[in-house]
């Protein structure tokens, strides 16, 4: 009796130990693992803000109109170590239509940014870093109401930026500044009529007298359509919560050009502010400037002796665009 009872007791003993074994070997599967975390993180936002004025009969007057706006950003970064890539894609695209008018354009960009650096250590803010950028359009540009010819187009103008330099990132400030004394700059404008314009800086056309014809010129050389320079880039970013749910943003970028006007500045600033409403509904105030010595602006000239109306340059001006909007917001992964 004592020996059968030893014997069902090591039998229950081994059972358990096996049960035990598939249990642990169960649990370690490799194929149930969670994955390891991913060294990239992503954000993708898509907006549409939407405006809309209409008069029936009404004794004060105006005009009915009505305006929409979408926009795009998406977020690439991968950060390794001592390694970071940041990338990012903006674009936005905005028409408006009133009463009596054809329809028109408001906004129009396509901008693209992709930055590498690396720190001595993970403590430091400060990375060694190059960077690229990408800015150009999706449609025609015209200087309403004359819409018989085209300002602008796609990849007239497209401006490339491409240097080394540093960037102090401070994830915590959600603040970003960028120096590169070493920075190419490039001009795109792959329109052949406006690169015989000379328009955005690029060396116009050359023409000489028409000898059958002293009214008439004879295209000698077309305009170029690339335009290299090489200078100082500043760029800046920040983002902050000034009040509960109310965020305001800034975009600066500074270039000047070693051996064209040394000291002659381009600006490109973009400052936003976003009430956020909900997780969906977001209002904004946005006021964006531009000023580069090389874009021209245009105006009509009529020409009384021929009786026709041309577009002439109206030399450098400060570019300034307001933009406030309501709108719809979806962000996802």
């Amino acid at each position: 009796m004592k020996l059968l009872r030893s014997t069902l007791l090591l039998l229950l003993l081994l059972c358990t130990s096996n049960n035990f074994a598939q249990i642990i070997q169960t649990t370690l599967d490799p194929g149930e693992l969670p994955a390891p975390p991913s060294n990239w993180t992503k954000k993708n936002q898509l907006g549409f803000d939407i405006s809309e004025i209409a008069f029936v009969n009404w004794s004060a007057g105006g005009t009915s109109s009505i305006s929409g706006l979408f926009k795009g950003e998406f977020n690439r970064t991968y950060i390794r170590g001592n390694h970071k890539w940041a990338n990012e894609l903006i674009i936005k695209y905005g028409l408006n239509q009133q009463d009596g008018t054809e329809l028109r354009k408001t906004d129009d960009a396509f901008l693209f940014n992709s930055t590498y650096g690396f720190r001595k250590d993970t403590i430091s803010n400060w990375y060694y870093s190059a960077k690229f950028n990408f800015n150009t359009q999706f449609t025609d540009g015209y200087n309403y109401p004359n819409k018989d010819v085209a300002i602008s187009r796609p990849f007239a103008p497209a401006y490339v930026f491409l240097g080394a330099g540093a960037e102090n990132s401070d994830k915590k400030k959600n603040r970003t500044l960028y120096f590169s004394p070493i920075t190419l700059k490039t001009t795109l404008v792959l329109d052949q009529t406006l690169a015989n314009q000379g328009s955005f800086g690029v060396r116009k056309a050359t023409y000489i007298v028409d000898p059958m014809d002293p009214n008439s010129k004879i295209l000698v050389e077309n305009g170029q359509k690339v335009k290299a320079e090489f200078g100082i880039l500043l760029t800046g970013y920040m983002k902050s919560e000034i009040y509960k749910n109310i965020f305001y943003e800034n975009r600066l970028s500074l270039y000047t050009d070693y051996l064209n006007k040394f000291g002659n500045v381009d600006i490109d600033y973009d400052t936003r502010l976003d009430l956020v409403v909900n997780a969906y509904v977001k209002a904004n105030i946005g006021v964006h400037l531009v000023y580069d010595d090389d874009i021209k602006t245009k105006k009509d000239f009529f020409d009384p002796a021929t009786g026709t109306t041309s577009q002439v340059n109206n030399g450098p001006r400060a570019q300034l665009r307001q933009v406030l909007g309501v709108g719809l917001v979806y962000a996802f992964q």
